[in-house]
């Protein structure tokens, strides 16, 4: 798994876990649904997403490292 594809698996863990919250405990989790949804914008105009750093250091490489596959 690459990173791009860790960042976008954990963006939608993270709504759908948000979703769940809100539905069964309060209406506020649903923040966490638009702080997703945020991130997710400006990581797709800067090409960076907090999410990435961890997942880079958990060992997981960048798309254009596997390019050569």
């Amino acid at each position: 798994m690459t990173v791009e594809r860790g960042v976008r698996l954990m963006a939608g863990l993270m709504a759908l876990l948000s979703l769940v919250l809100a539905h069964f405990f309060s209406a506020y989790w649903l923040w966490l649904t638009a702080f997703v949804g945020v991130n997710l914008l400006q990581s797709a105009f800067t090409n960076w997403c907090p999410a990435m750093n961890v997942l880079r250091a958990m060992g997981l490489k960048d798309a254009a490292c596997d390019a050569g596959r």
